[in-house]
């Protein structure tokens, strides 16, 4: 019986949890802002992770934005501490080595929300009026009989 989760997953995700605790508290850089850590893909002999970040802000980012590439500049100078703080917290004997990139996801889900509104409207797709009717909570005898 293969397991749920394969150890590099579980390993993922934990760091997941503890590099979004250490971008906040310890990571005391202006040019950072409000970073979110999307995903951390780990290579299966431990050597990379992969760290997928987004960023918060009511403008539409792109990976050419200087926003972006001012905060991943600082959290790859960063990696550094933060791969050792990991390591620390989590106890593992090879503390993969920590690349960040900026995660796309986010504006590619916002576009397609778009076209799909585009397309469908913003009426929903089912009346409310006639669901209320068709439902035999109606006084009416014509729709009883």
């Amino acid at each position: 019986m293969p397991r749920e989760f394969s150890r590099i997953d579980r390993i993922g995700d934990q760091m997941q949890r503890e590099l979004a605790q250490l971008i906040q508290r310890e990571v005391k850089d202006p040019r950072v802002g409000m970073v979110t850590v999307n995903a951390v893909k780990v290579s299966r002999d431990l050597g990379y992770a992969d760290v997928y970040v987004s960023l918060l802000t009511t403008e539409e980012l792109t990976e050419e934005s200087p926003q972006v590439r001012d905060s991943l500049t600082v959290l790859n100078k960063a990696a550094g501490f933060l791969k050792g703080q990991v390591g620390r917290a989590m106890k593992l004997r090879v503390t993969p080595q920590l690349r960040f990139h900026f995660d796309t996801l986010l504006g590619h889900s916002r576009h397609m929300d778009n076209l799909i509104r585009e397309a469908v409207g913003d009426k929903p797709v089912v009346d409310r009026d006639d669901d209320a009717r068709n439902d035999g909570a109606s006084d009416d005898p014509e729709q009883k009989a």
